[in-house]
């Protein structure tokens, strides 16, 4: 019966401090990938130091001639601003299941990375991450729309 109350007693102060006000203080925030669109911008928005979105066909991670020309020009800006760090995230449209467009995403995103390596892009000044079909550049259901989904943004993650 006494273990009973230590137990709710240490309970109750553990709840009653962990309410207890302290005193207000700044929290510093870095830049990350995920508010680096408010922060140092993306392609999408065109606010990416002239990095510019690439675009994939329905179902495929393969880089088009369109897309493989915007990826040198994007490699020419990294290389003109060495210190330069992004982010490639992998989108693709509505259609398909979560875990597949997840998948094709990663895919669209290490594609675009293999691609500006090749272009002498150091591996570390890039990172990647897939959507998959949760954020949509266009939510409606039309083929343009499709085409704007299916997409390899650039996030500038460090300049």
């Amino acid at each position: 019966m006494m273990k009973k109350w230590a137990f709710v007693l240490v309970a109750a102060t553990v709840v009653f401090s962990a309410c207890s006000k302290k005193p207000a203080q700044e929290e510093a925030t870095l830049p990350s990938a995920a508010n680096a669109d408010e922060t140092m911008g993306d392609s999408d928005s065109g606010k990416a130091m002239g990095l510019q979105t690439v675009y994939f066909g329905y179902d495929t991670f393969t880089l088009s001639n369109e897309a493989k020309t915007v990826l040198k020009a994007n490699a020419q800006i990294m290389k003109d601003k060495p210190s330069l760090k992004i982010q490639v995230e992998g989108h693709c449209d509505q259609r398909g299941g979560i875990q597949y467009n997840i998948a094709l995403g990663e895919k669209r995103s290490n594609a675009v990375k293999k691609f500006l390596a090749t272009q002498g892009i150091a591996n570390d000044r890039i990172s990647v991450i897939s959507f998959g079909k949760e954020k949509p550049a266009d939510p409606s259901e039309s083929e343009a729309a499709y085409a704007k989904n299916r997409r390899g943004n650039f996030v500038v993650t460090s300049r």
